[in-house]
């Protein structure tokens, strides 16, 4: 009796993930545009049929790195343990696992965060799930830290992710071009988020964000000034 075992699969998840990391160095090194399918295949010590086989197109290979990169973010977040210092754990999650993602993988970091003029909107939209899995990875220690809820419909919690994920960025993109001193850069990291969270939790009552309420008063200052620079002018 015959048994029909099928096709075997002659592109596993090994080759995908060979490829990947291919079209990663290559990102790393020349930045998107100058990835290709029969440069990533060469890379990889493989075909351009594997890589049409698995990702379909240059295209597919940037949208699978796009997901690879807030897939991994998402992973270590949920993966750090959580502690009786909710603070303290938001603190440790960010300066041990973004920070490390963000310097040994500046391809993932570019193409999550600075795709802006260099992938188009329709590419960035196919990794948009992933990306919102991320963020609410991020929202739920954040609103933990803070003793928030609501999720992003709380403007206290909206306007806290906004501000961590912010200064997440630029102290990645300073440190990646060497920005800040090697010596001192976890440190710096460090004692940013500590004095960023304190400063949240210690608003009053945290009825607003302490950025939110700087910035109306920065807004009432103007106002008051620009009122009284007018009355000043307007007088005989």
């Amino acid at each position: 009796m015959l048994v029909n075992m099928g096709r075997p699969r002659v592109h596993d998840e090994g080759t995908a993930e060979a490829l990947l990391d291919a079209a990663e160095r290559i990102v790393a090194a020349d930045g998107p545009d100058a990835l290709s399918v029969r440069r990533v295949a060469d890379e990889a010590g493989t075909t351009t049929r594997a890589v049409y086989s698995l990702f379909e197109s240059k295209e597919g290979l940037l949208v699978a790195l796009g997901n690879r990169a807030f897939e991994m973010l998402g992973s270590w977040v949920n993966r750090y343990p959580r502690t009786d210092d909710p603070a303290a754990d938001v603190v440790n999650a960010i300066v041990d696992n973004f920070r490390r993602w963000a310097l040994e993988h500046p391809a993932l970091f570019r193409i999550a965060f600075q795709r802006t003029g260099e992938l188009p909107p329709q590419l960035t939209e196919r990794f948009r799930p992933a990306r919102l899995k991320a963020l609410a990875d991020l929202v739920e220690i954040v609103s933990r830290a803070l003793g928030l809820q609501g999720g992003l419909t709380n403007p206290a919690v909206r306007d806290a992710t906004i501000t961590i994920d912010a200064l997440c960025e630029g102290l990645a993109l300073l440190e990646l071009r060497d920005g800040l001193p090697p010596d001192r850069a976890e440190d710096i990291w460090r004692e940013a988020f500590v004095a960023l969270i304190s400063g949240m939790q210690t608003a009053p009552a945290r009825a607003t964000n302490p950025i939110t309420s700087a910035t109306s008063r920065h807004r009432a200052d103007g106002t008051a000034a620009a009122h009284q620079a007018t009355t000043r002018t307007s007088q005989p």
